[in-house]
């Protein structure tokens, strides 16, 4: 049925750009520039906007997030000059974190503004992150490394005694797993702390990835006779790095595994809040006492030293955790009291599905315009 006449209807993206003159060259150039890019109308309403700065926040549906950005953009429309900005704020829509953003605004003379952000705050953190890192894996990677030393020594010893030996091979192959582990758990972290989620940033269904890591732990789970209880259905999604956002709801699932006593449950719950998607971890451990509540995502931090031995942990589980929140501009929080449990959850900006269906580098936001304008 056509539309009633004088009725808006909503734009395609050809006919957008037609309308507000966004050459198809600089499209071009916007999907291949490192930088977050955002094309402005005179009123304000984004057009376009590239995949970073949604990832960023710094869109969210059809409108500009951050004030400073869109008052840069303000003193451009009113005297057509261009200008650059470095500029510290806060990460929408939580807040946490400061980003340092290098903002470049220009008209590309038909109507339209483009907007160029650069993160500055990023190399500095992973530079002052990596020599941080390194001086304490090499530190972690002494116990292991000096136990297998001193139990291929033992065995040395024993050799004639099959028994010792079948006993001290054993506890080889515990600390070979335990170093396998960590390495591992240290290739994680150090690909979270240098890598950018946008890059392979995709539409993830929380509910699908949160049952698929709930899959990857069921054996291990099982084996301690841990029932999940589960309520999975927030019909969610968020934008970022599939493999890193599993990571850290396995770690969440592992660490709760780790830390409950055999025969009990843990809950494992989805919900939109807000804007906001939260992953809930909910367990009947150990629990932490309340001083270290404000540590347990620090690297290589174990509550329980002895535990973790006897679990293999490597005391970077819920570091990476931390990370992966970070990346994607979301937090994770904890509450736990000692002998009841402890709860885990993780908060991801929900991704707000955009209208216009575009599948191209650049992710779209509707624009309504009178029908006689479609036609013409």
């Amino acid at each position: 049925m056509a539309p009633a006449a004088g009725t808006p209807r909503l734009a395609t993206a050809s006919q957008r750009d037609a309308i507000m003159g966004v050459p198809e060259e600089v499209v071009r150039v916007l999907s291949v520039l490192p930088s977050a890019s955002i094309v402005v109308a005179p009123d304000g309403t984004v057009l376009r906007a590239s995949s970073r700065s949604m990832a960023l926040g710094l869109v969210s549906r059809n409108l500009v997030t951050i004030p400073d950005i869109s008052h840069l953009i303000e003193r451009v429309m009113e005297d057509n000059t261009p200008r650059e900005q470095e500029m510290r704020v806060r990460r929408p829509p939580l807040g946490r974190e400061l980003l340092e953003l290098r903002v470049r605004v220009a008209a590309l003379g038909t109507g339209a503004l483009l907007v160029l952000i650069d993160d500055l705050a990023e190399e500095r953190k992973v530079d002052a992150v990596r020599r941080d890192f390194v001086a304490n894996v090499s530190h972690e990677l002494k116990t292991p490394v000096g136990a297998l030393a001193l139990l291929a020594e033992a065995v040395l010893a024993a050799s004639d005694d099959a028994a010792q030996v079948r006993h001290f091979a054993e506890r080889m192959q515990i600390e070979a797993g335990r170093l396998g582990n960590l390495i591992q758990d240290v290739i994680d972290l150090s690909r979270l702390q240098g890598d950018d989620p946008l890059t392979h940033a995709q539409v993830i269904n929380v509910d699908e990835i949160v049952n698929r890591a709930i899959d990857e732990v069921r054996t291990v789970a099982a084996n301690s006779e841990i029932e999940f209880i589960e309520s999975i259905n927030s019909d969610g999604a968020v934008y970022g790095d599939l493999s890193q956002i599993q990571t850290a709801v396995r770690n969440l699932l592992a660490n709760a595994i780790a830390y409950s006593p055999n025969s009990t449950k843990v809950a494992v719950d989805t919900r939109v809040v807000g804007g906001l998607i939260e992953i809930i971890v909910k367990d009947q451990g150990i629990g932490i006492p309340s001083h270290e509540l404000d540590r347990v995502f620090e690297r290589f931090y174990r509550v329980d030293p002895a535990r973790s031995r006897v679990t293999g942990g490597t005391g970077l589980g819920l570091a990476i955790v931390k990370h992966v929140c970070q990346n994607h501009g979301g937090e994770c929080t904890v509450w736990s009291e000692v002998g009841v449990g402890s709860s885990f959850t993780l908060r991801l900006p929900a991704y707000i599905v955009q209208q216009s269906g575009s599948t191209d580098d650049f992710a779209w936001n509707t624009v309504a315009i009178p029908e006689e304008e479609v036609s013409s």
